[in-house]
């Protein structure tokens, strides 16, 4: 099956959640609502059964971390190259992190299409080590104080507890009793629609207007440049076919919509950042497939 063809469930779930948020009689509240039940509920549930159950003992796991937080650091890099144009500082704290942040639903997703529980589990890895570095890198950009505060906030992150449980208790080497090990599964399983549906819900196109060369190089970095050098990294490195894809995947990712709950929290501007979460999300369902198919 075609990388396209492999993808399309996954964004069809993204296009229904956008018309049932415009169309359907449910209220914000709803949307809200749910994507805080998968943020801290059924997706760590998905993140801790995977890395908990998964082999990482390959020679390739440690090239895939490598790889991954390469990507998210040359990212960082690439942004800041934008202060070269000069461009409005307002525009540019704000949308900054959206050339290096990773949209973690569609990557999880995605990552149980082409792998199954071992290309999850290697994702959920990738994410768990970048979460904090990504996030550190978006507040740096919108401030200059509070940083302790976030911080700490990222200590109790679930993504990153969920991760970091499920390797302790993997290398540890401990086995699950099968009630939770299905109650897990369960919950797992339920955040990959959901998760998806609530991007859907959350894609804006307003704010189109602000800084276009500026939010082209964004885009252009997050969507081209960082998959085609995690894509030779990992040609280099000599990753086997699944970790190939996975790494790929990982840098091909649209920005998180939480860049621009961020924004909005620290005075950035938030309609500028919500368009390029939205057009990034729209446009990886051309280039994730073709990275995808590159990567193969």
């Amino acid at each position: 099956m075609s990388s396209a063809l492999l993808l399309l469930p996954d964004f069809l779930l993204i296009m229904i959640g956008a018309l049932l948020f415009r169309y359907a009689p449910f209220d914000e509240g709803l949307w809200r609502g749910l994507e805080q039940l998968v943020y801290f509920v059924l997706f760590p549930s998905l993140l801790f059964l995977s890395t908990a159950t998964s082999d990482f003992h390959g020679a390739g796991t440690l090239d895939v971390i490598i790889v991954g937080f390469g990507a998210t650091l040359s990212g960082i890099a690439l942004a800041w190259l934008a202060l070269f144009a000069r461009p409005k500082p307002l525009s540019f704290a704000s949308g900054t992190q959206t050339a290096f942040r990773f949209n973690s639903y569609i990557a999880l997703a995605v990552a149980s299409r082409i792998g199954g529980s071992q290309g999850t589990a290697f994702m959920a890895i990738l994410l768990g080590l970048n979460v904090p570095l990504a996030n550190v890198a978006a507040v740096y950009a919108l401030a200059r104080h509070g940083k302790t505060r976030v911080l700490s906030a990222m200590m109790r992150n679930p993504l990153i507890l969920a991760t970091l449980g499920g390797l302790i208790v993997n290398f540890a080497g401990l086995s699950l009793p099968e009630t939770v090990h299905a109650t897990l599964s369960r919950l797992g399983a339920a955040s990959i629609a959901l998760g998806l549906m609530t991007v859907g819900a959350g894609l804006r196109l307003s704010g189109s207007r602000e800084s276009p060369y500026l939010a082209g190089w964004f885009l252009a970095v997050k969507l081209v440049i960082l998959p085609a050098l995690a894509l030779a990294a990992a040609r280099a490195l000599g990753l086997a076919p699944l970790e190939r894809e996975i790494v790929v995947c990982f840098a091909a990712m649209p920005s998180a919509s939480s860049a621009y709950i961020l924004a909005v929290r620290m005075g950035g501007n938030g309609p500028f950042v919500a368009f390029l979460v939205s057009l990034a999300t729209l446009l990886s369902a051309l280039t994730l497939p073709l990275w995808l198919t590159l990567a193969n």
